[in-house]
């Protein structure tokens, strides 16, 4: 799946949510299609093969195009 870059109003939110270390409730789709849930603190943010991810305090790794939502944001509002 080609990767397409999320608005960066969108971004901004997410940094802020890691920098003030916020517990996090963040809907996605997994690479089979399926919508899953997961919570926890972002930690941090990386770039693998052109590709944007979160990281999870659990270890977690979420494309940020496959993000829905992220504490009820939903990434297609922006």
């Amino acid at each position: 799946m080609a990767y397409r870059p999320i608005n960066c109003t969108y971004y901004d939110e997410l940094e802020a949510l890691a920098t003030l270390h916020r517990h996090c409730f963040i809907h996605y789709l997994a690479p089979n299609g399926q919508p899953v849930t997961a919570e926890g603190q972002i930690k941090d943010f990386f770039i693998r093969d052109k590709v944007e991810y979160l990281l999870l305090d659990s270890g977690l790794e979420i494309r940020l195009d496959c993000l829905l939502s992220v504490n009820g944001k939903a990434l297609k509002d922006y």
